[in-house]
């Protein structure tokens, strides 16, 4: 006959062990939240902080704009003109011609000649000066003068657009004169007085013969 133990009267159990472990992470859940509510408080602070900013910094362009059209506003039309003219001749200051010369002289072909140059408006964007150029060149053949605008644009310093070609009409010229609309952006970093003391004074004929 088979012996038949009963465990009911002394069952093994531990009950110390599921408490201690659903203590651990109480604590650690606790201990979570905590952190996640004081870097959600941080970041809000931040937050409003930077609003903050971005309000005053808002205001005081509207109080500024403000300012400046009150002052336009009191302005007659004569000295509307006498402002802009103003401006005008300080963005004529940093223009540099010798230095347009230099660039355009490295920058044209050597079967390229410059007959014509004018200038239609210089303005001063933060420390780049940018000029308008109506340029007249003469050439024999179109493709030289396509292959200059090209070259031009990828020199960065001119960006030129062909405007007219009209046939020479002289005695014993042969080619065609080519009218371009340029933009001319003057690298930075080299002053007009390194610029003159290099090349003050175009070499080649070809800018020499223009009128400025």
């Amino acid at each position: 006959m088979p012996t038949k133990l009963n465990l009911a009267s002394k069952p093994f159990s531990n009950r110390s062990l599921p408490w201690a472990v659903a203590t651990v992470i109480i604590a650690v859940s606790l201990i979570s939240l905590v952190f996640i509510v004081r870097a959600t408080r941080q970041a809000r602070a931040q937050g409003d902080s930077v609003q903050k900013d971005i309000n005053n910094l808002s205001q005081q362009e509207h109080d500024l704009r403000q300012k400046v059209q009150a002052v336009k506003n009191s302005l007659t039309t004569e000295q509307m003109q006498t402002l802009s003219a103003a401006h005008t001749l300080v963005d004529r200051k940093h223009f540099s011609w010798s230095r347009l010369f230099a660039d355009l002289e490295s920058a044209l072909p050597g079967n390229v000649r410059v007959k014509r140059i004018a200038v239609r408006g210089v303005a001063t964007r933060g420390d780049e000066t940018l000029a308008e150029l109506e340029l007249t060149v003469v050439a024999k053949a179109p493709q030289t003068v396509t292959d200059m605008i090209a070259e031009m644009d990828r020199g960065g310093i001119f960006h030129a657009e062909l405007r007219a070609q009209n046939l020479q009409r002289g005695r014993g010229e042969s080619g065609a004169e080519y009218e371009l609309f340029v933009v001319y952006r003057p690298r930075a970093g080299s002053s007009a007085d390194d610029v003159a003391s290099t090349s003050a004074v175009p070499s080649a004929g070809r800018v020499r013969e223009g009128g400025a």
